[in-house]
């Protein structure tokens, strides 16, 4: 009978290290437990995190599936969304679109620029439907450890998230790299987040790598 209860303790164990959906940087106490007694934390963030973390896996299914058009319904109906290649936010350089444009255009075979690749500086064209194929979601991010307001992908480029975006929340999607590669391969997805008439909205898009 102790060998059973051993047994299935071990495989709860193995089963909640696979589980990615969980905050990393939930609040915990000095025991390690999640903690919800609304005494220690109002209800006012624990409703915002939960909200936000809907959001965020709502988003990552949405561009998972290539469902662009529900992607579109996350977009700051004021202000649009800025898509960034790397972790340095260039509000100049980057791509902002508003919901409109993206609906617009995302059907279509426009290309646009979105910046320039490390490296070679040469310029990043693509359709929308092709970016965020192929650069947005160039990992499995369904899979990702999630954060929130905090970072877990630390590369060798300037990260200006938190200066562009002083009154936002993001959510960070990471994949650790592999070890074959000495953990430089990893990379991640930030969702920026605002507020508006009692909704979050997305307002940008930042991916970040290591970069050369």
């Amino acid at each position: 009978m102790k060998k059973i209860i051993i047994s299935l303790l071990v495989l709860s164990a193995v089963a909640c290290k696979k589980n990615p959906e969980k905050f990393v940087n939930d609040e915990v106490n000095a025991k390690g437990k999640t903690i919800t007694d609304s005494s220690v934390i109002s209800k006012a963030k624990i409703t915002k995190d939960q909200s936000l973390k809907k959001i965020n896996e709502d988003i990552i299914q949405a561009l998972k599936d290539k469902n662009f058009k529900k992607f579109a319904e996350f977009i700051h109906p004021e202000k649009g969304v800025r898509f960034s290649m790397y972790a340095f936010v260039n509000p100049k350089e980057d791509k902002l679109l508003s919901k409109a444009d993206f609906m617009r255009y995302q059907p279509t075979r426009t290309l646009f620029t979105w910046g320039r690749m490390d490296g070679s500086g040469d310029l990043y064209r693509a359709t929308i439907h092709d970016y965020l194929t192929d650069w947005v979601y160039s990992k499995d991010f369904a899979t990702a450890q999630v954060s929130l307001n905090a970072f877990q992908g630390k590369g060798n480029s300037l990260n200006n998230v938190k200066e562009i975006y002083p009154n936002a929340d993001f959510t960070e999607n990471f994949i650790k790299g592999s070890e074959a590669n000495s953990e430089m391969d990893w990379k991640c997805l930030r969702l920026v987040f605002e507020e508006f008439q009692g909704k979050y909205y997305l307002i940008g898009v930042v991916n970040d790598q290591w970069t050369i």
